[in-house]
């Protein structure tokens, strides 16, 4: 099952540095919050603030963190590209060969790198885990719903800053999809992971919640939940585009691994 459930691995005996990208679009209201979550891990050996195009105090705030602590970066983006853009901008100038993702008004729970990292270092043969989320303050209509655990879990499936990576298989996959479709209607999230379902699995810890996602006002969760909840009618050619591209991404992503799979690989000069 590709969307499986795990426990999580006993502590690993060498800490596994992490990358950490961080998109950040006018999120100086809550960035500090990310960063601090971040500085708080000791698997994280470099945060990468990816300033998209902000005209916010964000990309300051970046570099005053830089200038506490050195595993804090900021790249700049030219101008506002999505956060698909702004998180394949960041992975190319990863230096550790894991991957997280956390959005900028998302955080980190105490010990959720580690977990990670204990997993993906005990279990080779996975080339991700994701980790369980925290929906903090949404409305009670939506948490109070008999189904809104089973379609928090799917959700948890699928949002960027519950995955850990390791950074070949990123790659391999293309990165998030950048279609400009996805930047209207969203779910690039979505098509990345249905990607990597197809073609590694997609295992989740489900031993406790280790990554908190805070609402606010026009949240992509929540027209999610209305949506599986029933509370909301999607339009149906936006449902219908979505699903051409997340497709058209997920055999993208089957033909490169594929060629990679076919592919020889010249040996070392003895």
């Amino acid at each position: 099952d590709g969307f499986s459930t795990v426990r999580p691995a006993a502590p690993a005996l060498s800490m596994t540095p992490i990358s950490i990208i961080i998109p950040c679009y006018n999120g100086a209201a809550t960035l500090a919050r990310a960063l601090r979550s971040c500085l708080a891990q000791p698997e994280a050996a470099q945060i990468i603030v990816v300033d998209d195009g902000s005209a916010d105090s964000s990309a300051d705030l970046a570099v005053r963190y830089g200038n506490l602590d050195p595993r804090v970066c900021l790249l700049r983006m030219p101008h506002n590209g999505g956060p698909a853009r702004a998180r394949n901008w960041g992975a190319m100038h990863a230096a550790h060969g894991l991957l997280a993702f956390l959005d900028a008004d998302d955080e980190y729970l105490p010990g959720a790198l580690a977990a990670a990292s204990a997993f993906l270092a005990q279990n080779p043969q996975d080339v991700s885990v994701r980790l369980d989320v925290d929906y903090t303050d949404f409305p009670a209509e939506l948490t109070g719903h008999p189904d809104f655990a089973m379609h928090a879990a799917t959700l948890s499936n699928t949002v960027p800053s519950s995955l850990i990576i390791r950074r070949a298989a990123y790659a391999a996959l293309g990165g998030f999809p950048m279609d400009d479709a996805f930047r209207r209607i969203g779910g690039e999230d979505g098509a990345f992971s249905w990607a990597l379902r197809e073609l590694f699995g997609n295992r989740r810890l489900t031993d406790a919640k280790r990554v908190r996602m805070h609402y606010h006002a026009g949240i992509h969760a929540e027209r999610y939940f209305r949506v599986a909840l029933g509370m909301q009618i999607p339009d149906p050619a936006d449902v219908a585009e979505a699903f051409r591209f997340s497709r058209q991404f997920v055999e993208t992503a089957r033909a490169g691994i594929e060629q990679l799979r076919t592919a020889s690989v010249t040996p070392k000069p003895s």
